[in-house]
């Protein structure tokens, strides 16, 4: 299978799927996976972060490896699919004291109540924060601020939702 010749055109979730077989638990073509989400090609680029996001959970640890290079990318792209699969990518990772980036944290906080970008951006956002903040009672206080002000927006169903589970923890934590 030619990796790029697939990712440089539209794909679709059987692409995806065969990728994902082609790939999996070969860490060579993980890396290759990995490299492209670089390319100058907004294809390329995109479609390999799709790809990532349908990895298998066998190969989170070695993704989580790249948690630093992806906190990059996030915190430095404009463009709003690689923001919503980068921040899905990891919110889905395991997080303790020594993961915590304030970069990351001040930026999921800042996209928390941005009325400008995608509810999807801000529910991951919002998903995210929780898991850094949990583990410092100040920290959750600050988002409890931040979802009071969510509160008198107007939500889409899914932020909605994220707003409600993450009340629940957060409840959860304090009883």
């Amino acid at each position: 299978m030619d990796i790029l010749s697939v990712l440089s055109k539209k794909i679709n979730l059987p692409d995806i799927r065969e990728t994902i077989a082609f790939i999996s638990e070969r860490e060579e073509r993980l890396e290759t996976v990995l490299r492209m989400i670089y390319s100058e090609d907004r294809t390329v680029s995109v479609n390999s972060l799709w790809v990532l996001t349908h990895l298998h959970e066998s190969e989170q640890r070695w993704l989580e490896s790249h948690r630093d290079e992806l906190t990059e990318m996030l915190l430095s792209t404009e463009d709003v699919s690689k923001k919503r699969m980068l921040l899905q990518l990891l919110r889905d990772m395991d997080y303790d004291q020594k993961d915590l980036r304030t970069d990351l944290l001040d930026y999921c906080l800042s996209k928390i109540n941005s009325e400008c970008e995608p509810y999807a951006v801000r529910a991951f956002s919002l998903h995210l924060a929780y898991k850094m903040c949990r583990l410092y009672p100040e920290l959750i206080t600050e988002l409890e601020e931040h979802l009071s002000m969510l509160r008198l927006q107007t939500l889409s169903p899914g932020l909605a939702s994220a707003l409600r589970q993450t009340e629940k923890k957060i409840k959860r934590m304090r009883s």
